[in-house]
């Protein structure tokens, strides 16, 4: 079955567009790899993807699309078929895209108005080894959302996408994968939103390296340092100018795609974080609110 295999980035629109550059160029450790008057481009140093976030000036602050992988052509016109009969809107056909990294590639609204795209032959970037030690992100690890509807959304991904259920954290909190990564996708109740989009990091003392650097830019940990029991991963989260969440992690969990079965883990605050010694947690995290882009196609460069 064609599926989606990999996320590419996460398209933002913000009014804060100077000072989100900022952070992802000279803060978060992410690459500059193309601009103009509106939009800015950032590619991950330790992964060939593109680039993994998108900046686009806008008068609000809202998550624009969030950019998924198929493996070809023939997968991205076989996940538009599905993503119809299961009565999305499309928000462009499958085409040639002209965006950075060109590819072939189509956009819809999930259930819940968040705009996807998803494409294949996107241009690979460069990519060099990472040191021990360097404390900048390898690629994008994983995306959480929120949902008005998670056990539907959750049933979306899985069933049209081609997700498959890693863990559940009570009835509450879900965890998919669409490769050996024990989650690329985690879907959470709530409005429909962004909760936090996570960077891979080659170790713990690089994710440990990271958190100093931010600290030294003035931007303390939101969250952690921690270790979560889903996924088995570490965090530490912090929050954009723009009010966005990034999450340096490292760790993740490798499975089987096919044979991994899921657990259900009960709900404590030793599961939330199996050190317990960070700061704060999710109650000192952004607040999550309905996405202002819902429903709503953003005037993007080289949109398809």
């Amino acid at each position: 079955m064609s599926r989606v295999t990999e996320i590419r980035y996460v398209g933002y629109g913000v009014k804060e567009f100077d000072a989100e550059k900022t952070y992802y160029s000279e803060v978060w450790g992410l690459e500059p790899v193309g601009e103009d008057q509106n939009n800015a481009w950032f590619k991950a140093q330790g992964h060939d993807e593109h680039h993994v976030v998108q900046l686009r000036r806008a008068d609000e602050n809202r998550v624009d699309v969030i950019a998924l992988a198929a493996d070809s052509r023939a997968d991205v016109d076989s996940l538009r078929a599905r993503v119809a009969d299961a009565g999305c809107q499309i928000a462009s056909e499958p085409a040639d895209l002209t965006s950075p990294g060109g590819g072939y590639g189509f956009r819809f609204f999930s259930p819940d108005g968040l705009l996807f795209e998803v494409s294949s032959d996107v241009a690979k970037g460069s990519k060099r080894e990472l040191a021990h030690w360097e404390g900048v992100p390898v690629k994008i690890s994983h995306i959480v959302l929120h949902s008005p509807n998670h056990q539907e959304a959750v049933k979306f991904f899985c069933d049209v996408l081609g997700f498959k259920v890693s863990d559940w954290l009570g009835d509450f909190m879900c965890f998919l994968r669409c490769n050996s990564a024990h989650h690329r996708i985690a879907i959470l109740p709530g409005p429909a939103c962004l909760n936090h989009v996570a960077y891979d990091m080659l170790s713990v003392d690089d994710m440990m390296r990271g958190a100093h650097r931010l600290k030294i830019k003035g931007i303390d940990i939101s969250w952690g340092p921690g270790r979560h029991t889903a996924g088995n991963n570490t965090f530490s989260y912090f929050v954009t100018p723009g009010g966005f969440v990034t999450e340096y992690t490292s760790e993740l969990e490798e499975v089987d795609f096919d044979m991994h079965e899921f657990k259900v883990h009960k709900p404590a605050p030793m599961v939330m974080d199996q050190w317990g010694i960070g700061v704060g947690g999710p109650q000192t995290m952004p607040h999550p609110h309905v996405n202002p882009g819902l429903f709503k196609t953003p005037e993007l460069a080289g949109e398809a």
